[in-house]
């Protein structure tokens, strides 16, 4: 079996041009998308804008394609990496070089990637995280997935040469498909999402599209087209409720449709893979991504479900680690999983977890908190809906104000907490139901926050954070919440283990 040797400095696959070139011209096209836009129309109109023809138009976009080229190979050529005892080190740049050692010990995770492009070409992309800087945030582009499977084992493996066959083989026969997700699941995870987020997802770009291409629409003269084939009686209020209301039913629609055709792309294949000691998750249509969960890395773990998922029996488990990108923060999720399956996970990477502890709630300060925001929120909309379409929109408060009670229902219900010896569970939501676990010891800082209304009423609330993320145990009594405080910082100091 032919492998690669890493002690000496290698290049990525010279197909790494590809993808270097392709990331940088799809970069620079983004920034100046609606510039390219203006031109275009402005010159597809006159023929000319300020001297500017259409054939000078296209050799300047040539020539900006050859200088991405040009350094697309020459980041290629600059770009070397290699392995030593306990290091990965990294050599780049084209004018400025820069030489960047990483010890494997502080590796955070190593994964790996493989987008549309890298599909077609057949390659993948290695990203190497440690809990530091960005800088510390290193992607090989374009190695074949053997060799990109070997670097991430050699970065993870502190053995002797010696005994790197025998792990091998012990890895190969502890692994097993302990879950992979089926289409019908994926639907019914899509359709039990919560669409309110893909609703306004959809509204803002709608209407960002609108702000950018308002004039362009005007010179259409869509308003006259429409009012040829739709005549609404404007004095009407009924008619202005049901253009509303076929308005938000399409938008719905769409939101909805969009929640099921992201869940499939982000989710499709997903499998996770069970080690001797680690977790591996697989998936991805059009990004392919490979990672590896590792217990003592992991900072939190998150578990979301609701009513729909609950009685199709689906539940998500995001694990979050001391990652600076947080986009990268999206694919440590498995969904779709049943209760049983997310049990064993969680017992798989919370070791010796147990549900135990007493279950407290916050104070009712926490629902009066609750309806004051929502007050506002309500006086917000009302003023938006008088200024933008008269007194006659202000049967919206017939479906806000049932929708703020349940809202501020909800909220407390859902919210909790428990402390136990070495694990911390807060609950929380609305429409999602939501449970943050986390263990003490990896606890980082401890804030007891307390405004002047809640010192009035002797009310504090905890904010708890870890190396990926803050929690809060809202709104209990100061003397309850120091308690907490004392007991947390006390079992942190007086642990001697690693928070990873």
């Amino acid at each position: 079996m032919e492998t690669t040797d890493f002690s000496q400095p290698i290049r990525q696959s010279s197909k790494g041009i590809i993808i270097i070139f392709a990331f940088n011209a799809f970069s620079f096209f983004k920034k100046f998308f609606v510039l390219f836009i203006a031109f275009g129309v402005s010159i597809m109109r006159r023929k000319s804008f300020g001297g500017i023809t259409p054939t000078m138009m296209l050799l300047a976009l040539l020539g900006v394609l050859i200088i991405i080229l040009v350094i697309a190979i020459l980041k290629y050529l600059n770009f070397k990496f290699h392995l030593s005892k306990d290091d990965f080190h990294l050599a780049t740049g084209i004018i400025n070089k820069d030489n960047t050692i990483i010890p494997k010990s502080k590796i955070q995770n190593v994964y790996i990637k493989q987008n549309f492009l890298q599909q077609i070409i057949n390659v993948v992309s290695v990203k190497i995280e440690t809990a530091g800087d960005k800088k510390s945030e290193i992607e090989i582009s374009a190695l074949d997935k053997p060799t990109a499977l070997l670097l991430k084992k050699k970065l993870f493996n502190k053995a002797n040469v010696e005994n790197e066959h025998a792990e091998q083989i012990d890895t190969i026969e502890a692994s097993e498909v302990f879950f992979k997700v089926t289409p019908k699941r994926l639907l019914l995870e899509g359709i039990s999402q919560n669409h309110f987020k893909s609703f306004l997802l959809i509204l803002t770009f709608a209407y960002g599209i609108y702000s950018e291409f308002k004039d362009f629409l005007k010179d259409l003269e869509l308003e006259k087209h429409v009012e040829g084939l739709v005549k609404l009686d404007e004095d009407t209020i009924l008619n202005l409720i049901i253009t509303n209301v076929v308005i938000i039913l399409v938008v719905v629609l769409f939101s909805f449709l969009f929640s099921i055709v992201t869940t499939f792309i982000i989710n499709f294949n997903l499998e996770v893979v069970e080690h001797q000691k680690t977790i591996e998750i697989n998936k991805g249509l059009f990004n392919k991504v490979s990672l590896s969960l590792t217990p003592s890395r992991i900072q939190n773990l998150v578990i979301k479900t609701n009513r729909v998922k609950q009685y199709f029996n689906l539940h998500s488990l995001s694990v979050k680690q001391a990652m600076v990108n947080a986009k990268q923060q999206k694919n440590f999720k498995i969904v779709a999983l049943e209760k049983e399956q997310l049990n064993h996970l969680i017992n798989k990477l919370l070791i010796n977890y147990n549900n135990e502890g007493e279950v407290a709630k916050p104070r009712p300060y926490f629902i009066r908190i609750s309806v004051l925001e929502m007050l506002a929120f309500g006086i917000v909309i009302n003023a938006l809906s008088l200024f933008l379409f008269g007194i006659e929109m202000l049967w919206i408060n017939v479906v806000f104000v049932p929708f703020a009670v349940l809202y501020v229902y909800f909220a407390y219900k859902k919210a909790y907490y428990k402390i136990s010896d070495n694990f911390l569970t807060i609950g929380s939501g609305v429409i999602d139901t939501t449970t943050n676990i986390l263990e003490i010891h990896k606890i980082q800082e401890v804030e007891l926050k307390q405004t002047l209304f809640q010192q009035r009423s002797d009310i504090a609330s905890l904010v708890i954070s870890t190396a990926s993320k803050s929690v809060t145990i809202p709104y209990v009594s100061k003397l309850e919440a120091l308690s907490i405080y004392n007991f947390l910082l006390y079992k942190v100091e007086s642990q001697d283990r690693d928070w990873m």
